[in-house]
């Protein structure tokens, strides 16, 4: 059971990243072409349109995550690198994939950095594993990975993705977090385990915050305690401001 559990608990979050290149190009211009003629004026340059938020460092993700008493009731500890694999694994149908992505934590494209958190209840007889990630992009890359994965909860209903079958996704409301937030639900069927799932994603300028949270118990429990949620996009926005 623990085991199953530790798997299951590879989370969501979301995020990605684009190298972003500058181009520039055009050949090289004659004397006449670079001096405006007498009496003329030099035409006037084009605003540049603001780019958005730039990816945030690795450095900065461990800075902005939570950890040991950030949130009372809670156990907080660094995940293990092996919950978080770098690379994205297809998915079954492929309008599924955004949300298969976000069980591990990746996405496409991939985030620049990420910083992976375990959350465990105190309370011993909860029954929830709860995981979040904060993955870092540029902006343009972010907003579009939330909506891949807003698109993905209209349009997918069951999966099946690294040898395990994901039922009865759907949409839930989202919270007033961040700039933007997606929020949905679904069942897996993990080593012959019935197991209730929820995800929040959260986009807070060009960062990404993954929520996942699982109950061996009880299905309405599979939630994301606002406590954490709020804890933690409050945290990245002091970091990042």
């Amino acid at each position: 059971m623990k085991s199953k559990m530790s798997r299951a608990a590879v989370a969501v979050s979301v995020v990605a990243t684009l190298g972003l290149t500058a181009a520039c190009g055009g050949g090289e211009n004659t004397d006449a072409e670079k001096k405006p003629s007498a009496g003329s004026s030099a035409p006037a340059e084009k605003p540049k349109e603001p780019a958005g938020q730039g990816a945030l460092t690795e450095a900065q993700l461990q800075k902005a995550a939570l950890t040991k008493g950030d949130v009372k009731g809670y156990t907080i500890a660094d995940m293990p690198a092996e919950e978080m694999p770098a690379e994205t694994v297809p998915a079954q149908p492929a309008a599924c994939q955004p949300i298969a992505n976000m069980f591990f934590f990746t996405s496409d494209p991939q985030a620049k950095a990420r910083a992976g958190r375990t959350v465990t209840p105190k309370d011993e007889l909860s029954g929830s594993v709860i995981s979040l990630a904060l993955a870092a992009h540029e902006q343009s890359d972010a907003e579009k990975v939330m909506a891949d994965l807003r698109k993905a909860t209209e349009n997918c209903t069951k999966y099946e993705h690294v040898g395990n079958k994901y039922s009865g996704v759907e949409a839930l409301p989202a919270p007033e977090q961040g700039d933007e937030a997606v929020s949905y639900k679904l069942k897996g069927d993990i080593e012959g385990a019935k197991i209730p799932m929820s995800f929040t994603v959260v986009r807070s300028g060009s960062t990404l915050i993954g929520f996942y949270s699982m109950n061996m118990l009880d299905a309405d429990k599979a939630k994301v305690p606002a406590e954490v949620l709020e804890a933690q996009v409050a945290k990245l926005e002091k970091a990042a401001g």
